[in-house]
């Protein structure tokens, strides 16, 4: 059974909160779609906003493989002609061979927000697709509230699609807009359609608001849809729509569908990093199929078993999906954890260094230490049990001065000067020392952007003449956790530094009662992974 795959992330996911493209990260990003293998793709609404607008004026120049763009908007205004409608005129000049447009199939909607009699809705209907079908557009109809409308005034909601596709509609989408419906009504309302209209591609759009999105839109695949709208990474208005990640996997894995195929499935994972790139937003860790934890393995009964027979903790090969399984180590971990873990970092344990491994991890994490997420700084404690002779560098101290003077109101300047030698404003020396292959080296930084930076620039310019291939290290991410709320300012502190080289990725973290201790320590073992060749 062949599913066609509509991806709406560009204009329904981008409806979602802290979820932004530019237009040229809208074309990078539909060039990822395409490479996919997603059928269609809605790029935007046209007239919308600038953004939208450029984005389909310099999308004629995509070379799509695969895909087809589709532009999106609503029916025309209730009270104007179809042809002379500015919203239905944005979509003709956008010129997609494919246009989506939107229209009320819900009474309540009909009359309350629209303000129209019925009969009118469905004249509206039919006309504003009749125009772009005319046009020699190929008009994907979205009944909006479907089944809210079906469940309030079922012949109602079918008379919609009946006027749609009256109009010329090629397909007929049935939408869950408040995400309200459970999978049985799905599939009894989409039942309902697909005898209602046999011919008829039937399509669904389900939203995330119940935690149903993928549910819903199964069920209404089992009961005739065969188009399928969604957003990656489930990304959407309020809790999100149903995500594709975890639809095309379902489809094409657990139900035999055929979607984008087997083959190109294999690049999920890296295609829902990638988006959540050029969104500036992280790819949720617990995200199934391809999320970071979505075969992470933290039990030891379940890193034993899975080591021996991965199926016996695992429903597929995290590879069919483009990801990778993780082992994770914390104070619950046995050795089994370690070693397979070891293993993974490209060390070879002895069982007496397995051991105390073990130990000095469960005494980390007493201390406030959280390694399961922090590569870089196991690999570290690992080399120090494994690993002959002294590590390339060592921390000796730092100093930091900071100075803080806020701009002065202006009848009290010359207060402010004699106050403070320097301008008002912000910065930061530091001056950090280190033994460096048996030499003592200092370096000092000055840093208007804070102690943490000044630190950071202090230590590169102490290690850059023996290591200028630090240079590549970048501080993707940096966070700060208190772990002793109650003790106010003097809590411990855990520091979590994420560095990257362009080519990988690793964490380290640092503990402290002092945040700028914590930071030193996280920010030395950053620089030291970089220096060592296991696979972080």
């Amino acid at each position: 059974m062949r599913i066609e795959i509509y991806d709406t992330t560009l204009r329904d996911g981008t409806q979602g909160e802290q979820i932004a493209f530019t237009a040229a990260e809208k074309l990078q990003a539909a060039e990822l779609l395409d490479s996919l293998g997603v059928d269609l793709i809605e790029g935007g609404w046209p007239g919308a906003n600038p953004r939208d607008s450029e984005f389909f004026q310099r999308a004629r120049a995509l070379k799509l493989a695969h895909a087809r763009l589709a532009a999106f908007g609503s029916t025309a205004h209730p009270h104007s002609q179809s042809e002379q409608d500015a919203n239905l005129r944005a979509l003709l000049a956008a010129e997609t061979e494919v246009v989506t447009i939107f229209g009320k199939s819900w009474t309540l909607h009909v009359e309350q927000a629209l303000g129209i009699g019925r009969d009118d809705n469905l004249k509206l209907v039919e006309a504003s697709v009749a125009c772009l079908a005319r046009a020699g557009r190929e008009v994907v109809f979205d009944a909006e509230h479907f089944f809210d409308g079906y469940r309030a005034a079922p012949d109602y909601a079918l008379a919609v699609l009946r006027a749609a596709q009256a109009g010329g509609a090629r397909r007929l989408v049935l939408c869950d807009t408040n995400g309200g419906s459970l999978p049985e009504f799905i599939a009894a309302a989409t039942a309902a359609a697909a005898a209602a209209f046999p011919q008829a591609r039937l399509g669904i759009h389900a939203h995330n608001d119940c935690d149903l999105g993928a549910a819903n839109s199964l069920a209404a695949i089992a009961a005739g849809a065969r188009h399928l709208q969604g957003t990656f990474n489930g990304w959407g208005e309020r809790c999100g729509n149903a995500s594709l990640c975890s639809l095309l996997p379902l489809l094409e894995l657990k139900l035999g569908c055929a979607t984008i195929g087997r083959e190109r499935l294999r690049r999920l994972e890296p295609v829902a990093r990638q988006l959540s790139e050029l969104a500036g937003v992280p790819l949720h860790g617990r995200l199934p199929f391809v999320g970071a934890s979505a075969f992470a393995h933290k039990g030891g009964i379940h890193v034993s078993a899975v080591r021996r027979l991965p199926a016996s903790y695992e429903h597929i090969e995290p590879e069919a999906v483009g990801n990778r399984r993780r082992i994770l180590v914390s104070d619950l971990a046995g050795r089994s954890n370690i070693q397979e873990k070891a293993r993974e970092l490209g060390v070879e344990l002895s069982a007496p260094q397995a051991a105390a491994i073990t130990e000095a991890i469960k005494r980390r994490e007493h201390a406030g230490y959280e390694l399961e997420g922090a590569d870089g700084t196991l690999a570290l404690l690992m080399a120090r049990h494994t690993e002959a002779g002294p590590p390339p560098f060592e921390g000796l101290g730092f100093e930091i001065v900071s100075r803080y003077a806020p701009p002065p109101a202006a009848d009290r300047a010359g207060e402010a000067a004699a106050l403070w030698a320097e301008a008002p404003g912000g910065s930061s020396e530091a001056r950090v020392r280190l033994r460096v292959e048996g030499e003592l080296v200092e370096a000092e930084a000055k840093e208007d952007s804070g102690p943490v930076a000044a630190l950071d620039r202090a230590l590169r310019a102490a290690l850059a003449a023996h290591y200028p291939q630090l240079q590549d290290v970048v501080l993707s991410d940096y966070k700060v956790r208190i772990l002793e709320g109650s003790r106010g300012t003097r809590a411990r502190v855990r520091v979590r530094v994420e560095s990257t080289d362009g080519r990988r990725n690793w964490v380290t973290v640092g503990v402290s009662d002092n945040i700028l201790e914590a930071s030193w320590e996280a920010l030395l073992e950053s620089f030291a992974c970089h220096l060592r060749p296991a696979n972080l």
